[in-house]
């Protein structure tokens, strides 16, 4: 009889062509259970670092405070795409060969800060209870409202130019729900020559790297699970209780306790056993989320 997988979070390395709940559907069968989901979608054109959370740490998955996330990309100039992406059907080609280096690095750089972002039209986001890609797949126009994310930072580095097209290398550090699709199609319109996203890559979500990320090929060898504890660690502040509290925490009941900051914290047993997630509610401390077995 096989050991069950322990609860914890697998960091992949997504391969493109697949979608996120391919993957999920992958680490089903190599972690021997249902109780496998994903936090933060990959587009399927799109690599790099996706979280997966294995059986009680499923619900985990909610609470990760994982608010920057950090991309390579590509972004082709001259050319705009009904996806914002290489996927896309063309819909318009203008000369970006004329388009000098400043003002390229310019026009990225405008867009770094707090800014109102369109989502694409292809995005995930539900329109009336259906996802936007699907209605755009089904032949309707959705128009999608601004939303408010940040733009940490954005690094230009290599541009090369083939013909009427301008590729540009860039890596981006932004906020969680931030489309790089729509930079590269806002990047275009501004330069007034089209843009649009023809490589991705994730190389970190909160403090998970690329270096944390494993490809399926090496999961299929070895399956490497980060202990539940330890991934509630990294992410929130921690707080060990006494063994009176650490068995209320069991059965979900408040604590008399000052947490130290308004939560979630991560409570732990005095084995180092993550027992819950808690907020500070005046006084007292409330439980968000319960691990304890």
């Amino acid at each position: 009889m096989s050991t069950p997988t322990p609860p914890g979070l697998v960091v992949v390395d997504k391969p493109a062509g697949m979608t996120s709940h391919d993957v999920v559907a992958r680490v089903r069968r190599l972690a021997g259970t249902r109780k496998v989901g994903h936090a933060g979608t990959l587009d399927p054109m799109a690599t790099g670092v996706l979280l997966l959370g294995v059986n009680r740490a499923t619900r985990l998955l909610g609470h990760l405070m994982l608010t920057e996330k950090a991309y390579d990309a590509v972004v082709r100039l001259g050319v705009a795409t009904t996806t914002d992406d290489a996927e896309g059907e063309v819909v318009s080609e203008v000369s970006a060969s004329g388009l000098e280096q400043e003002r390229i690095r310019a026009a990225f750089a405008g867009l770094v800060g707090d800014i109102e972002q369109v989502p694409s039209s292809v995005s995930a986001i539900k329109v009336d209870g259906k996802r936007a890609y699907a209605r755009v797949r089904a032949g309707e126009s959705v128009e999608l409202k601004a939303r408010p994310v940040t733009v940490h930072g954005i690094e230009v580095g290599a541009v090369s130019r083939h013909g009427d097209v301008v590729d540009v290398e860039v890596s981006v550090r932004c906020s969680s729900g931030t489309y790089i699709r729509a930079l590269a199609r806002d990047v275009g319109v501004e330069l007034g020559v089209g843009g649009h996203l023809t490589a991705l890559r994730r190389t970190a979500v909160g403090p998970f790297t690329i270096e944390d990320a494993h490809t399926l090929e090496a999961l299929a060898e070895d399956l490497v699970v980060l202990p539940i504890a330890d991934v509630a660690r990294r992410i929130f502040p921690s707080c060990t209780l006494g063994e009176e509290d650490a068995a209320s925490v069991a059965v979900g009941r408040k604590l008399r306790l000052d947490l130290g900051a308004t939560g979630p914290v991560a409570v732990f047993d005095g084995a180092g056993e993550l027992l819950a997630l808690y907020e500070q509610r005046g006084e007292a401390a409330a439980p968000v989320a319960v691990f304890a077995s």
